[in-house]
């Protein structure tokens, strides 16, 4: 018996969308030609790999044994023709990068057009989350991750840090009025993340130590609807300078309590699951991001 690599290829897409169509349109083929895949497989196999209900496909015992091998053979694959790229030091290939969207739109997506100039031959592919992700579940190369680590098993680079800040528009402070302590952050309109305690807690020196936590009027997941909001005159905010330092230089967002606010930086890393010698393209781009962060 013999499996092609493609069939490999079909099943962990599948299983990793939960529907055909799903898998399709990750691998830009047709229902029905994925559907035929799949079931010559578990003919071969001799096996059912996935349970077919109407809304989604949901993996078998033998299924889930088999992904796991499907899974290392494919990664194997992939780690021989790096191998050979890396001998031939010339990056290119398939890199895919995720990041939170205000950190990809700030900071990765201005410097597209100059990696894309330094190495040609890499092909870049952006994907966005604010949830930390499965870098092997998702076939991701790198993911930033701003804040602590808490995933020991990745190999992490530093990229640097980012400064916070309490801000609010020109607008806002307009009708509200500007706070002059922490304490009287209480009468007004904070917005929060809300999956992401950490950030609620905001680096402010007052009487009950040098930590402030706020009672959010409003709350989003993204950072990036938080500066939004911010901008729109909705409330104060406490975000990275990566994703608003265009706006503070224009003076959409205006910084305050300055004379209260603790230097934290929140760290940058760049992580990956690379045990051995990284590919070409992978280490070019964690030095390229290195070099302007």
């Amino acid at each position: 018996m013999t499996l092609s690599t493609e069939a490999l290829r079909n099943f962990v897409a599948v299983a990793d969308a939960g529907s055909l169509t799903g898998a399709a349109q990750s691998l830009g083929q047709t229902t029905s030609g994925v559907s035929r895949a799949l079931g010559k497989l578990e003919q071969q196999l001799g096996v059912t790999l996935l349970n077919r209900t109407t809304r989604r496909l949901d993996l078998t015992e033998e299924g889930a044994l088999f992904l796991l091998h499907a899974r290392s053979i494919l990664a194997a694959l992939d780690e021989a023709e790096e191998a050979l790229l890396i001998r031939h030091q010339s990056p290119a290939g398939k890199l895919r990068v995720n990041a939170a969207a205000p950190f990809m739109l700030h900071v990765i997506v201005p410097l597209v057009g100059v990696f894309r100039q330094a190495y040609p031959q890499v092909e870049l592919e952006l994907n966005t989350s604010d949830q930390i992700i499965d870098l092997l579940e998702q076939r991701t190369d790198i993911a930033i991750r701003i804040g602590e680590l808490q995933d020991s098993t990745l190999h992490a680079r530093p990229l640097g840090g980012n400064q916070l800040r309490i801000l609010a528009s020109p607008a806002y402070l307009q009708r509200h009025g500007t706070p002059e302590t922490p304490e009287a952050l209480h009468a007004h309109q904070l917005i929060a993340f809300t999956h992401t305690a950490t950030l609620n807690t905001w680096p402010l020196r007052h009487e009950g130590g040098h930590t402030f936590e706020i009672t959010p009027a409003l709350s989003a997941s993204s950072g990036e609807t938080i500066r939004h909001l911010a901008l729109a005159g909705e409330g104060i905010v406490c975000l990275a300078d990566f994703m608003t330092a265009e706006d503070r230089r224009k003076g959409g967002l205006v910084q305050i309590l300055a004379e209260f606010t603790d230097v934290v930086r929140q760290p940058v890393h760049a992580v990956y699951y690379r045990n051995t010698q990284l590919a070409a393209r992978i280490s070019c781009f964690l030095d390229f991001l290195a070099a302007r962060l």
